[in-house]
């Protein structure tokens, strides 16, 4: 399981015209199931992704994590994470889950985090989405649950 963490001032997603999940501080996170993947995956990637200490404290080092900052997480199922582009000019998804593991995986991804406490939206699974985000910092990662 892959994520791209964006920590963000204020993050949304709109389908067919309609905002269907949106936050204001927080993280933006894109999350990419790999075949082979599992629910210990998408534990873990949510423990990680909710106790990173990304957001500055006091003295503006990056100590604090999401909760600490009274954030919270817009989480987007994003296939495309896994594509390869090594080969060729058009991108391979063959190491993506099928579109229904995936979203089950995306699903107790989501569930993860709740239960940690976050406030957590969401776009829509398998939807085109126009996703609109002010950047904070720019802090940008990459977290995987691969050779865990």
């Amino acid at each position: 399981m892959r994520a791209v963490v964006q920590r963000v001032q204020e993050a949304s997603v709109t389908v067919e015209g309609t905002v269907v999940g949106a936050i204001t501080h927080g993280l933006l996170v894109f999350l990419g199931v790999g075949s082979g993947d599992t629910s210990a995956d998408a534990r873990y990637l949510a423990k990680k992704i909710a106790k990173l200490r990304i957001f500055p404290d006091d003295q503006g080092k990056m100590n604090l994590d999401v909760q600490e900052v009274g954030g919270q997480i817009l989480a987007v199922s994003q296939f495309t994470l896994y594509g390869d582009c090594r080969r060729g000019r058009r991108p391979s998804f063959s190491g993506a889950a099928a579109p229904d593991v995936a979203e089950t995986l995306y699903q107790e991804f989501v569930a993860e985090l709740q239960a940690e406490g976050i406030t957590v939206a969401t776009g829509v699974f398998q939807a085109h989405m126009d996703v609109s985000l002010i950047n904070d910092g720019p802090v940008t990662l990459i977290v995987s649950s691969e050779g865990e």
